[in-house]
């Protein structure tokens, strides 16, 4: 794969992973659709883009997956939908990938893996970052939608992690989205029988529907593409720009607003980010090295 072919891959990808969070607000801002009937049609109409890709890519290929990763795809589903009730785009995606990289490092502190003095620094400075977005005041995200999109970040974190030694993510993916279609089905039934409506507009489904085939199943399978090309720290980093991307869309096509303070906390978080991606590059290269 060329370079250039690489970077449009890796571009649309982030593009699409930014249209998921602008997908979802769209949906439960402007339509009627209800958080636990979009994501069961993001997440059917996710299983049959991915099957029909797995299928075409090799269709000699057997199931993949597991429950327990499909039940961590499930909840990261679930919590992403039920957050963007009341989060911004900007912010939910921003909570979203600090959650993600916060496991995914948590998971690695409790393997007792080193952090460098440039990771400890840029830990304390994205948690800070998160504190600073979560205060209490006039500008303060919902408490519980913060939650819920903390929670969602922290399964994709867990699915991530486990999809590390996945030899074919596409098929594994497939699987698990597949698996994945009953339990968004029960969520269904379940938010009936707890009082709340099942409401389904045809533009609901229409951003659930491209939500799932567009930004999860071809967005997916085209990152999937790039990641054989990437280096491991460039695959981290560049990811960072997804939550830029979708506050830039919320701004744009939801005339969301954003505040001084929650700029520069934002810029805290993703910066620190940075820093302890870079940071591991950097120890590793040492670790070579020496």
């Amino acid at each position: 794969m060329t370079r250039l072919r690489l970077w449009s891959f890796t571009a649309l990808a982030m593009i699409a992973f930014a249209a998921n969070s602008l997908l979802c607000r769209m949906a439960l801002k402007q339509t009627d659709v209800d958080a636990a009937s979009f994501t069961f049609v993001r997440v059917l109409s996710g299983a049959i883009a991915l099957g029909v890709l797995s299928r075409v890519s090799s269709p000699s290929s057997g199931p993949a997956g597991s429950w327990t990763s499909a039940l961590a795809l499930f909840v990261y589903a679930a919590a992403f939908s039920f957050a963007y009730l009341a989060l911004p785009a900007g912010l939910g995606a921003l909570l979203l990938f600090g959650a993600v990289q916060a496991t995914m490092l948590g998971a690695g502190l409790f393997r007792r893996e080193s952090l460098g003095s440039l990771q400890w620094i840029g830990l304390c400075a994205a948690m800070a970052g998160l504190i600073g977005l979560l205060l209490p005041g006039s500008s303060a995200p919902h408490a519980w939608a913060s939650v819920l999109m903390l929670l969602a970040g922290a399964a994709w974190g867990v699915y991530s992690l486990r999809g590390r030694s996945s030899r074919d993510p596409l098929h594994a993916t497939a699987g698990n989205f597949l698996r994945a279609v009953p339990l968004a089905a029960a969520l269904s039934v379940i938010a009936v029988f707890a009082g709340h409506s099942a409401t389904i507009d045809s533009a609901g489904i229409a951003y659930a529907g491209a939500s799932g085939v567009l930004a999860s199943g071809l967005g997916y399978a085209v990152w999937y593409a790039a990641l054989r090309g990437l280096r491991s720290t460039e695959a981290a980093v560049v990811q960072l720009s997804v939550p830029v991307l979708a506050m830039l869309g919320g701004i744009a096509f939801l005339h969301e607003s954003s505040t001084v303070g929650g700029l520069v906390a934002s810029v805290a978080v993703l910066g620190g980010i940075a820093a302890v991606i870079l940071g591991r590059s950097a120890n590793r290269t040492r670790s070579v090295s020496s």
